[in-house]
């Protein structure tokens, strides 16, 4: 039983498909049970972002020190990032991040939503609980147009 969920989790860890793939292809092509799709899909999605929080400060500060190209690549990577979300952050605070990673389009998630966190100085505290919440909602989100799909297009699990 479990071990059927297991693929399910392991997709909403990686970083383009996140929950927003892992659930329509756990209920829609695997026939899953739609409440343990949400929930292994959330779990799966909440490991890669707690690494990020974790780890990324500390290994972007040594790939700099180790190389000035890396070093050069993530200035400008930074400077690029901040000068193009800065209003919102400086606006909507950590929230911003709650709704960017709360929307379930490409390229907005809990990967996403991370590194964002991180490029903004958005603390841990802040972070996480926002992160948390954001995938919640679009966990939510993505089940609800999923079922409807199913039940639309007349499909049975």
């Amino acid at each position: 039983m479990w071990q059927d969920y297991l693929p399910i989790f392991f997709s909403a860890m990686l970083p383009l498909t996140e929950l927003r793939a892992s659930i329509p292809v756990g209920i829609g092509l695997l026939g899953l049970d739609p409440i343990w799709v949400l929930i292994t899909s959330y779990l799966g999605n909440i490991v890669p972002v707690v690494l990020i929080l974790l780890f990324l400060d500390p290994v972007t500060s040594w790939l700099r020190k180790v190389s000035q190209l890396l070093d050069k690549f993530f200035s400008w990577l930074f400077a690029h990032t901040y000068r193009k979300h800065s209003a919102k952050v400086d606006r909507w605070g950590s929230l911003a991040l709650l709704l960017f990673v709360a929307i379930p389009l490409p390229i907005t998630g809990g990967w996403t939503g991370a590194l964002l966190a991180y490029l903004f100085g958005i603390k841990l505290k802040f972070a996480l609980p926002n992160i948390l919440i954001g995938l919640l909602i679009a966990g939510l989100l993505v089940t609800s147009l999923t079922l409807g799909s199913v039940w639309v297009l007349g499909l049975e699990f």
